[in-house]
């Protein structure tokens, strides 16, 4: 019995985890990278022989990991160790004091009252209330659904009908209903930042993100190591099952015959032959017609103007001193509202930008570098996602990595560092590093409520070609994109077992 022929185009975590999952369901399966190693947006670089993670660095809903590996029999402990942070992140503005937000709530109460007030702290208790709602209210209809509408949402047995809309804040901005939460004004600027985990503006996406509150106090994880290793992880967990991975292989078209998919031709015109074809590369690289005019139907065309956020982002190996930081500190610009107007309407570098820093060699599972040592950290400026249009200036870059080490400095941090110890990616660098994007990170920008409804599920309009990553259902970051390859791969070994892919291919069971 002839195997089901699977290419997975691009080894990004969700393309690995799909890989992984449609090997252990009975398919040959290879993932085809045009980079020489995997993980897309998780990646790394190299200063001062030190590695630095430069991709995602916060790593929550750690269950979604260990049910992956669970499924496919192994155990994500013996794959990369995870150690829990007592310190979710560590806040700071310029004047206006520091806030540590913990794992344990009862604590972080406690920390909110002595900096904003026995009210606030109150407040905040309700506001955990409300995003557990949330969470749990979408977890099962929503984030676990494969292609999700309006219609299935309302109708599933776990949610309670149109009216819950208005409970779990799907109407009202972000910035709005956290001004129904709190009265002070960095407690509302500290929780908007959620919007810009997946790209978004505070002042556009809908209150819902408030579950990532949720998720945050379920556990923050530090990974040994970084994070980095998820992607070794999940190259190890498909091998495992029989996935071949071949790096430096650029895939230039999604072949097609009868408007349903047989392979893929890569950039020296080669053509590998494939029953399925899961996509982990943005959609908007599709829909412009890099994977082929006619695979361009599969998906529908993005406009440029919902790109989510870019980034300018600092890696360095520096000297620190003053302000204590934490594995993860962000400090705050002192005009949120124009920082958004500056990257979203603007579209340009912010001139008073909010600064988040990942301080690599801190945690309590980590070493920290001893005094007068440089250290490695890792820091993102939100930036347009206009890289393929606009090239900003050396003047322009130099300016605002020049604000954005101000603002530590007002905040108390001072860095170190010469030349060659620092690496700068722009919007420009990330376009080139995932065409099609402009440097977008997350896909469209979650802006407005029917915005979750308007991202693409994991199956396409070509039967046969799957869809998975940050800019498909349910969105960007490590759980989502990982959500994401699980839907793909389920939803293919569905459609052929049901009929609904190729009849003439039988799926074998795991392990035939």
């Amino acid at each position: 019995m002839r195997r089901t022929q699977v290419i997975v185009i691009g080894a990004g975590v969700g393309g690995l985890t799909a890989a992984a999952e449609l090997a252990a369901g009975g398919c040959a399966v290879t993932v085809l990278e045009r980079t020489a190693q995997p993980g897309g947006k998780v990646r790394q670089v190299e200063i001062d022989e030190c590695r630095l993670d430069v991709g995602p660095t916060v790593l929550t809903m750690r269950w979604v990991f260990d049910e992956l590996f669970a499924a496919l029999g192994s155990d994500l402990n013996d794959h990369l160790r995870l150690h829990p942070a007592s310190i979710l992140a560590r806040h700071a503005w310029d004047d206006r004091g520091s806030l540590d937000l913990y794992a344990d709530r009862a604590r972080t109460i406690d920390a909110i009252g002595r900096f904003a007030g026995a009210g606030e702290a109150h407040r905040y208790a309700q506001f955990c209330a409300h995003a557990a709602e949330i969470f749990t209210t979408l977890d099962a209809p929503f984030m676990r659904v494969g292609n999700p509408d309006m219609l299935g949402l309302i109708s599933h047995r776990h949610f309670s009908g149109v009216q819950r809309l208005t409970r779990i804040a799907a109407f009202s901005t972000l910035w709005q209903a956290l001004g129904a939460h709190f009265n002070d004004q960095r407690l509302r600027q500290l929780f908007a930042r959620y919007a810009t985990y997946c790209g978004s503006s505070p002042f556009s996406a809908p209150g819902t993100l408030m579950l990532i509150a949720h998720a945050e106090l379920a556990g923050v994880w530090c990974a040994e190591g970084g994070i980095y290793g998820l992607a070794r992880a999940l190259v190890a967990l498909g091998r495992q099952h029989g996935v071949e991975h071949r790096y430096c292989c650029d895939v230039r078209e999604i072949l097609l015959n009868r408007r349903q998919v047989t392979g893929v031709m890569l950039a020296d015109g080669t053509q590998l032959g494939a029953d399925i074809v899961i996509c982990n590369a943005d959609i908007a690289a599709v829909s412009a017609g890099l994977f082929g005019q006619a695979a361009r139907r599969a998906v529908p065309a993005v406009d440029v103007r919902q790109r989510s956020l870019s980034a300018l982002t600092l890696a360095l190996h520096a000297r620190t001193s003053g302000f204590p930081l934490a594995h993860h500190s962000v400090f705050f610009g002192d005009d949120y509202a124009g920082e958004f107007a500056d990257v979203f309407s603007r579209r340009t570098l912010p001139a008073k930008p909010s600064v988040y820093v990942c301080a690599q060699d801190r945690g309590e599972h980590a070493s920290p570098p001893a005094a007068g040592e440089p250290e490695r950290l890792f820091c993102i400026i939100n930036a347009p996602a206009n890289g393929d249009t606009r090239q900003f200036s050396r003047h322009d870059i130099d300016a605002c990595r020049e604000a954005a080490i101000a603002q530590l400095a007002r905040c108390g941090l001072t860095l170190d560092y010469a030349r060659e110890q620092l690496v700068t990616t722009t919007p420009r660098d990330f376009d080139k590093l995932f065409p099609g994007t402009g440097g977008g990170l997350y896909g469209s920008a979650t802006h407005g409520w029917r915005s979750s409804f308007s991202r693409p599920g994991v199956r396409s309009r070509i039967p046969g070609l799957y869809l998975t990553g940050g800019s498909v259902h349910p969105g960007a970051g490590l759980p989502m994109v990982t959500l994401s390859g699980r839907l793909a791969a389920a939803s293919a070994l569905e459609d052929l077992r049901s009929g609904r892919g190729r009849s003439r291919v039988t799926v074998p069971h795991a392990g035939a």
